[in-house]
């Protein structure tokens, strides 16, 4: 097992990654403060591990909460049902919500347990490799709105965050391809080398090698991690973790909610801002194919929706949260392994980057 720590002063918390982590009380129990644990699933992972995990904890008086599975079940009906059986099973404030399954769960789960009698504990267990990487980590939670995906939530920091590699074993390959999203996004925007070794180890990754995942998702969280650190409520480095994400949530929302993976979308995102990087002539045309060939080698789509008009991204993108001022911020690279926040740059590029031709790119690069 390897752990690794978020450092947040007096709510710092242990990152535990490891096989079989799932099922051993030991690590649970010095982060649950009273005797009621409430797990919060959906109906995909619950005949996983909902079973193991509820026996690990058979110590304590434990309530499940299954939800709908999928992006579009990410709702204000949906997060009642979390305070639904919250309350039917009398909750107190000393009750720890745990989050057993991928970003979904993890993010109205976080939210629920920010709410739920103005803030009770909560613990991710995240199942997926997106999850794992990023969501779990950092506090962001929250639910969609129809016009703004994660437009409703809070910074609320887990306990602990415990990642059981093994989970990964059940996980489809559509989204471990979407999981590969976020690590790549971490080597673009502040870990180079490490972009050179997903280029090495990316066959391993797509093999669900164990040795790999957990090095991947260790570098993955310890970026994550220091950025966390530094700029916990997002007010200027923390958003270059949304590399991609600005273009990718526009993706989401016009498609709806689901019908793209969010690492799908962000995935055709970061192609955009890798095209709209280039354009302003911070990195070259070779590294911004460098950044496409891995993505496309990861089986991630790498061309914006069919029939998704410049206009269509513009209008989703006002709603934007790196929005300040009426100004749309983007994440940008400087330079390979080097992302910035910016506003400063002219209309006609951002333009010319939401109507370049991605698809006669993407053939060209694949051939």
């Amino acid at each position: 097992m390897r752990t690794l720590q978020v450092d947040l002063g007096e709510r710092s918390y242990p990152i535990f990654i490891g096989a079989g982590l799932l099922i051993q009380p030991g690590l649970f129990q010095p982060y649950i403060a009273g005797r009621q644990v409430a797990i919060v699933t959906n109906e995909t992972v619950a005949p996983l591990y909902l079973s193991a995990l509820t026996d690990a904890l058979a110590d304590y008086a434990v309530v499940p909460v299954v939800l709908p599975d999928g992006e579009s079940f990410k709702n204000w009906e949906t997060l009642q049902l979390i305070f639904d059986g919250l309350l039917r099973a009398r909750h107190d404030r000393r009750t720890t919500v745990i989050a057993l399954g991928g970003g979904v769960v993890g993010d109205m789960a976080g939210f629920a347990a920010a709410c739920y009698q103005r803030g009770v504990d909560f613990i991710q267990v995240p199942t997926t490799l997106l999850s794992q990487v990023d969501s779990s980590v950092g506090g962001k939670t929250g639910i969609n709105h129809p016009l703004g995906k994660n437009m409703v939530g809070a910074f609320y920091q887990p306990k602990a965050v415990v990642i059981d590699t093994t989970t990964l074993a059940t996980l489809p390959p559509r989204e471990l391809a979407a999981g590969l999203a976020e690590v790549i996004k971490y080597g673009l925007i502040c870990d180079e080398p490490f972009l050179g070794w997903l280029e090495s180890h990316l066959h391993r990754l797509l093999a669900l090698d164990s040795a790999a995942l957990t090095e991947a998702i260790e570098r993955s969280c310890v970026a994550k991690a220091r950025v966390v650190g530094a700029d916990e409520r997002e007010s200027g480095l923390r958003a270059t973790l949304n590399l991609g994400h600005t273009f990718g949530h526009a993706i989401e929302t016009h498609m709806g909610y689901g019908v793209w993976l969010h690492g799908e979308a962000v995935a055709a995102g970061t192609v955009m801002a890798l095209e709209m990087s280039m354009r302003l002539g911070w990195i070259d045309a070779a590294e911004r194919d460098r950044g496409i060939r891995l993505l496309q080698r990861a089986g991630l789509p790498v061309v914006p929706p069919e029939g998704m008009l410049p206009e269509h991204f513009l209008e989703h993108m006002a709603v934007d949260k790196k929005v300040l001022d009426g100004r749309l911020r983007l994440v940008l690279l400087n330079r390979m392994g080097d992302a910035v926040v910016t506003a400063d740059y002219p209309r006609d590029v951002l333009d010319a980057t939401l109507r370049a031709d991605y698809r006669t790119l993407a053939a060209q690069l694949g051939e």
